[in-house]
């Protein structure tokens, strides 16, 4: 699987790097044919006044991807939200490949 962490117009810290992409590797037990993980951190300023965190998160699987954004006030509650909604997503694909 490979991950790839894009921080947008920012310089992300290393503690959040570390953070995302421990978890995304954890992606992996929900869904065996994950090729490419794609996570993008952007702030959502509005002239000059930065308003929210924005992740989002696209999950490429053969034949079929996942995409999640999710906002908030913080890139990890963001990150933990959009991680959840994919991890769901992943879950019901899982499901009716096994159907």
């Amino acid at each position: 699987m490979n991950i790839n962490i894009q921080a947008v117009h920012f310089d992300a810290d290393e503690k959040l790097l570390e953070l995302v992409a421990k978890k995304v590797q954890k992606l992996s037990t929900f869904h065996d044919r994950i090729t490419k993980v794609d996570v993008f951190l952007k702030l959502d300023n509005i002239v000059h006044e930065i308003k929210d965190k924005i992740v989002e998160i696209n999950v490429h699987i053969p034949k079929q991807d996942c995409f999640v954004k999710s906002t908030s006030k913080s890139f990890e509650v963001s990150f933990e939200h959009a991680l959840d909604s994919v991890t769901n997503q992943l879950k019901k694909k899982k499901e009716k490949l096994a159907a």
